[in-house]
């Protein structure tokens, strides 16, 4: 994917002296009084930040935060708290300039924050006029932004459009290089594992890598649908009986192309979802009619693990049991563990997904984990992303 990259701009001193509009991904969350709960995407976001101030820039960065309604501003949607912490980080004032739209006075060396720019009327909609005065406030664009990738709005694209250089900041760099190396040029057999509650709502996904994978792993909710498509008996465990046919689908392409999805030997049920539930392990043809899958046996487990360790590249999207009881946390846990003892490289993302990775401590052991939710399922689909294409146009 060919782009422009902030980092050689400054690396080449292009960035000196000119008007830099950093569009981060600053939405954090934070409890009723306003307090950040949680503050990596701040921190993550400090690095493209810093790179424009050392590079002699003069920096203005804006996020969303929430969902204000536009043209209203309330002070909970203010960065203000954003900013605040920030400022901790990076040991400087850091001001927040309200109505910034047609005008911002900054100078080289200088750091200000626009406040959120979801307040501003066109955003979402991504009005053009709005772009266009966007784009005069800079002479440097740079989209630092993984997490709203896939929207196009006015600090995502519209400026995009109109600045006088449009590029990607080191975030957005490394996600681009991970996508491309785990689906454009992966190391083969590349092996994705798709897991949770529903086919539904990641029924494109299922199709879109079905034709690319070597093996594709599914867990949770969606393995249940398999399993059911398989002809195994569910019990009354949660499934989607009316999209049989896709998941057969699914294993047909894989099938065609020598691949395969596993569908598990045995599992971990359970008579009821609590955490307190008792859990049995049965073969997967023994399972009761009143019984609820709840994770992957033991048996099958070690067959993903071992798939999983030899595999050259590795997708990870969702837990494959409910890992949040431990008694049905087994399977998810061996995944983890055999991803990170894997010499693949290997790409998670989702927030569950997310929540596994750190229950396992396994952070320092996965090739590249996504910054985006949203973003990251609609590249699985095949989707080229608003952002991704905007900026690619303007480096051609």
């Amino acid at each position: 994917m060919h782009i422009l990259r902030f980092s050689d701009i400054c690396a080449q001193g292009k960035a000196s002296g000119q008007r830099v509009f950093i569009r981060a991904d600053l939405n954090v969350p934070q409890d009723d009084n306003g307090n950040i709960t949680e503050d990596t995407r701040i921190r993550a976001s400090i690095p493209c930040i810093q790179m424009a101030l050392d590079a002699g820039a003069a920096v203005m960065v804006t996020s969303h935060l929430g969902r204000p309604t536009e043209g209203e501003f309330k002070p909970a949607d203010s960065l203000a708290p954003v900013a605040k912490r920030m400022s901790e980080l990076m040991g400087r004032e850091i001001p927040v300039v309200p109505n910034w739209v047609d005008g911002v006075a900054v100078q080289p060396g200088q750091l200000v924050m626009l406040e959120n720019c979801r307040l501003n009327k066109g955003e979402k909609k991504n009005n053009p006029e709005l772009g266009q005065k966007m784009a005069q406030l800079c002479d440097i664009y740079v989209n630092d932004a993984f997490g709203t990738a896939h929207r196009a709005e006015g600090t995502t694209y519209g400026i995009a459009e109109y600045a006088k250089i449009a590029c990607a900041g080191p975030l957005l760099s490394a996600e681009i290089d991970a996508i491309t190396k785990a689906l454009a040029a992966p190391k083969r057999p590349l092996v994705a594992i798709v897991a949770g509650s529903k086919v539904s709502t990641k029924l494109t996904i299922l199709q879109s890598l079905s034709a690319n994978v070597d093996g594709l792993i599914v867990g949770g909710g969606i393995a249940n649908t398999f399993m059911l498509a398989a002809g195994l008996k569910i019990g009354k465990s949660l499934a989607e009986p009316d999209l049989l046919d896709q998941a057969k689908a699914v294993i047909a392409s894989m099938k065609a192309r020598g691949a395969e999805v596993p569908i598990p030997t045995d599992v971990v049920v359970a008579k009821n979802f609590a955490p307190d539930a008792v859990a049995t392990v049965k073969q997967a043809t023994d399972v009761a009619d009143d019984d609820m899958i709840l994770d992957i046996g033991p048996e099958t487990a070690a067959k993903l693990a071992a798939q999983l360790m030899a595999a050259g590249t590795i997708v990870w999207n969702g837990p494959v049991g409910v890992f949040e009881f431990d008694q049905f946390a087994g399977g998810t846990k061996a995944i983890a563990k055999a991803i990170a003892e894997s010499s693949a490289f290997s790409i998670a993302g989702g927030g569950d997904t997310l929540a596994a990775i750190a229950k396992y401590g396994i952070e320092k052991d996965v090739g590249y984990i996504s910054t985006g939710g949203g973003a990251f399922l609609e590249v699985l689909e095949g989707k080229t992303l608003p952002a991704f294409e905007i900026l690619q146009k303007r480096a051609a």
